[in-house]
């Protein structure tokens, strides 16, 4: 009978471990430990195996009380000289207490194999010690790929390419890391020529190095290159779909964007490709581009049907789209809704606020954010600016313009001086929005000179009509709108030989008739 209960016991012992190392594999870090924990008041000694697996969900839970009383019972189980417990320790103390102790616990293990060595390599690294990093690199007795990968990568991130170089030519093993961790050296080095390179070398390249490279492109503008990289894969995964729209996204192409995910969901209907918070991010932004309410509310009831659920990302970038869309009541609701305001969300809706005219609103949630001791970024006095301007109120206006390089360190950009010019233009006072462009520290941009254009064809001033005018040609040489504004500042003024002449000079360069330009960009 007692081998019974004996060989029940270990049964028992056994289906737990196994779904406590099941649970840690499978992300379900809290059941893990709740049964861990379960099983130990019962009785029941857990494996090295099962106390490994506890150690690792403990880390991804930063918790550390119940880590260290593992560190503790494992003296007591008798596993202080198991290698894959020892190891454990090692991330688990490098993920929540820093090296020291993790160093600590990797000198005591009386046995050690390449893991806790690429393990005490990673903890350095993760915490910036590139030169002890390499110390220990150094001082592995065998090095697998893992561990040359890991200070490849660890050069490449502090920037010392020549170091990273190196040490990957000296690899007597490469994988598609290996290579990927170059090239994204390269790319944040903003050496976007040398990662290409480096791309076009591999014999084998996996969906990270595709996606690792079109990402590259879409940092450095070229949207062509990444596009052309996109068409050449001859499969391509969610992250690859995703790469390409993000790409068009950020590059202020939306359509494109639009366009693409529109075939991305042909493979969805058929059942081949699902897609994800992160398509559905960059696809909200493109929405917002465009102003696209329709489709916007037709990409949220999509998401309900695919059961993604709103996390605090995808509830700002909805801020944002209904905000700009001009559907400031669901936007608030959305704002309202938040469990985590952060400095995205505050912006978004401080500059949908000044967008859509309500002044006291956007102000209102600028001292909100204050309150909450959210630093405001460009974006903020964005809006927070473009509220004073619909509103109408100058002085309040010259105050927060003031107040964002005094009091808050946030320097103005051509965008911020483009505002206020129009705030003053749209006043008549016309002299002080000319003394401000002339005072740019950077080159006035034709957002600002639009503006003041715009302001000189509303109150009739001749005279600094030409000044702005003439700027606007030779910044945008191929926008009509500017030599109509012109010309009708011209007419009005009951100069016709000069309008005449003016649209004589339009035919002459080729310059298209059609209206079509922007004083003020809020990207």
């Amino acid at each position: 009978m007692s081998s019974f209960i004996s060989a029940l016991s270990s049964s028992t012992e056994k289906s737990s471990g196994l779904a406590i190392r099941s649970h840690v594999q499978n992300g379900r870090f809290r059941e893990a430990l709740s049964l861990y924990i379960s099983s130990h008041k019962s009785g029941d000694r857990s494996d090295n195996i099962v106390v490994t697996a506890a150690i690792k969900a403990c880390a991804q839970l930063s918790n550390m009380y119940l880590g260290s009383s593992l560190h503790t019972q494992m003296y007591k189980h008798g596993y202080s000289s198991d290698v894959y417990v020892g190891t454990s320790l090692v991330g688990f103390y490098s993920r929540l207490d820093g090296i020291q102790i993790a160093r600590k616990v990797f000198d005591e293990m009386p046995v050690r194999n390449v893991v806790s060595w690429n393990t005490i390599l990673a903890a350095y690294l993760k915490d910036g010690f590139l030169e002890s990093a390499r110390k220990v690199f150094d001082e592995m007795p065998i090095r697998d790929v893992i561990s040359w990968n890991s200070m490849v990568s660890g050069y490449a991130k502090a920037g010392d390419m020549e170091s990273a170089i190196i040490l990957f030519r000296e690899m007597p093993e490469k994988n598609p890391a290996s290579w990927n961790s170059i090239i994204c050296g390269w790319i944040d080095c903003g050496k976007i020529a040398f990662a290409r390179d480096l791309f076009d070398q591999m014999h084998q390249k996996s969906t990270v190095s595709w996606v690792t490279m079109i990402s590259g492109y879409t940092r450095s503008g070229d949207v062509d290159s990444a596009k052309s990289l996109f068409d050449q894969m001859d499969e391509r995964d969610l992250f690859s779909w995703n790469a390409m729209i993000t790409c068009y996204a950020q590059s202020g192409q939306p359509r494109e964007a639009i366009e693409l995910f529109n075939q991305m969901r042909k493979l969805y209907i058929n059942g081949h490709l699902y897609p994800d918070k992160m398509t559905f991010s960059s696809i909200i932004s493109a929405c917002s581009q465009l102003g696209d309410l329709r489709f916007g509310l037709w990409i949220e009831g999509f998401m309900r049907d695919l059961q993604i659920e709103l996390d605090e990302h995808l509830r700002t970038a909805f801020i944002d789209f209904y905000a700009k869309c001009g559907s400031i009541e669901r936007a608030s609701e959305l704002f309202i809704g938040s469990s985590k305001r952060d400095l995205v969300s505050y912006s978004a809706m401080i500059l949908g606020c000044g967008m859509n005219g309500k002044a006291s609103d956007a102000i209102h949630l600028f001292d909100k954010m204050l309150d909450d001791d959210i630093v405001p970024n460009s974006v903020t006095f964005t809006g927070l600016l473009a509220a004073y301007r619909h509103a109408g109120l100058v002085e309040e206006g010259i105050r927060c313009f003031t107040s964002m390089w005094r009091d808050h360190k946030v320097a103005p950009s051509c965008n911020h001086y483009a505002i206020m010019v129009d705030l003053f233009g749209r006043v008549g006072r016309l002299d002080e929005a000319y003394r401000l462009i002339k005072s740019m520290p950077m080159q006035p941009h034709v957002g600002a000179w639009g503006a003041l254009l715009l302001a000189c064809r509303l109150h009739g001033n001749v005279k600094l009509g030409e000044i702005a005018a003439h700027n606007c040609f030779k910044l945008d040489p191929k926008a009509s709108g500017y030599y109509v504004l012109l010309a009708n500042i011209y007419a009005e003024a009951g100069e016709w030989d000069k309008a005449k002449r003016l649209r004589e000079v339009m035919t002459e360069k080729g310059v298209s008739t059609s209206i079509g330009f922007s004083w003020v960009e809020f990207g």
